[in-house]
């Protein structure tokens, strides 16, 4: 199976638990979606209301520990149940966790059984944030089958086949073979810039632009800035948008690596429709994460194109809907929820001017 695994399961994920000191399950959902840098936690009444909020910092229990990384969670999650005027743990009927940095089924079976052991649900299901995404973007009835790709601060595709395969990447970075993310492309921006302002590389726009997003004149000072500390490192992300609004000018080098990350994201998702033998039918392909969500021209448009070639029946939806909603919706899919519970969540988070909960069809491109 190479680098994709395609494994038959009953849902997206293929971790989950039933805590023995769980009350009896009420058939709400504590919905928790968390990203590199920040997690939403959401308590949804079985008739789908939301019944309390809460936002906190990024997720990375490969960096702090698992234990760690959950403890953190613990105030959000005493938040909402305080808003939805619980005493105590929230008592979900249950706990669905779609977790970044959980990339690998080994790390899914580590945290499930973590946050099992909190007590806040009856049952709990982990998944890759990307199932969030994916979640969101297909529809609730039926089966919910489709590929989505994040693009964020990183890159990462899954998809969802007939009978509940599934098809993911480890999505590590490098590693694993993924280029691209909005960390990578600000890097890769640097890199272009460098090389052209000392000679090694093709002259590019690149070189004034990216210092100057920060007061400076060149990329040297730019450099110095990043390197000694005076410019704060999670600062160069600051550099994607710049990158967009040069290749949109007509650089050639600023479009190039747009490009570039296009035939990434494309390929990503033409590879899981292969694998899960979904190139010969209609298929949601859903995009998001901030670089996806932002809607760059040159990048949608050429997704949209590649797409188009490489798989026709592919149908290419842009989810800007908070993450967490996906979550939700797994949520309710494990309690049975009705169907009306499904409406309501939607259009909890659907923004004002938009009845499908942030989903962007073809049609409405």
């Amino acid at each position: 199976m190479g680098l994709t695994q395609s494994v038959s399961t009953p849902s997206p994920s293929p971790s989950s638990s039933s805590p023995s000191s769980a009350s009896p399950p009420d058939g709400s959902v504590l919905a928790i979606d968390a990203g590199n840098s920040k997690t939403d936690v959401a308590l949804v009444g079985p008739d789908g209301s939301v019944l309390g909020t809460a936002r906190g910092g990024g997720f990375r229990p490969p960096v702090v520990g698992a234990e760690r990384a959950v403890g953190s969670l613990a105030p959000l999650v005493e938040e909402v149940a305080r808003q939805a005027g619980r005493s105590g743990p929230a008592g979900a009927g249950h706990v669905s966790a779609c977790l970044a940095n959980v990339d690998l089924p080994s790390e899914e079976e580590e945290l499930t059984g973590v946050l099992a052991e909190r007590g806040w649900g009856a049952t709990v299901t982990v998944a890759n944030d990307t199932f969030a995404l994916l979640r969101a973007g297909v529809g609730d009835d039926g089966e919910p089958t489709g590929v989505s790709v994040v693009c964020g601060a990183g890159i990462n595709c899954a998809g969802i086949g007939h009978g509940g395969r599934v098809a993911r990447f480890p999505a590590i970075g490098r590693i694993s073979g993924d280029w691209g993310g909005g960390g990578y492309l600000s890097e890769e921006a640097l890199w272009w810039a460098a090389r052209a302002e000392d000679g090694r590389g093709e002259p590019t726009e690149l070189a004034r632009a990216l210092p100057a997003h920060f007061g400076l004149t060149t990329v040297y000072e730019l450099i110095e800035a990043l390197h000694l500390g005076r410019l704060e490192s999670g600062r160069r992300h600051e550099l994607t948008p710049v990158l967009f609004a040069v290749a949109e000018s007509g650089d050639e080098i600023a479009r190039a690596i747009v490009d570039r990350q296009a035939e990434e994201v494309v390929t990503m998702a033409v590879v899981s429709l292969g694998r899960l033998d979904l190139l010969g039918e209609e298929t949601p392909v859903v995009l998001g994460g901030g670089v996806l969500a932002a809607r760059h021209p040159l990048l949608d448009d050429r997704i949209r194109e590649l797409l188009a070639e490489r798989a026709p029946k592919a149908e290419p939806r842009v989810v800007t809907a908070p993450p967490v909603l996906g979550a939700a919706l797994l949520g309710l899919d494990r309690t049975g929820a009705p169907e009306s519970a499904y409406a309501r969540l939607r259009a909890h988070y659907a923004p004002a001017d938009d009845t499908e909960s942030g989903t962007e069809s073809p049609s409405e491109a």
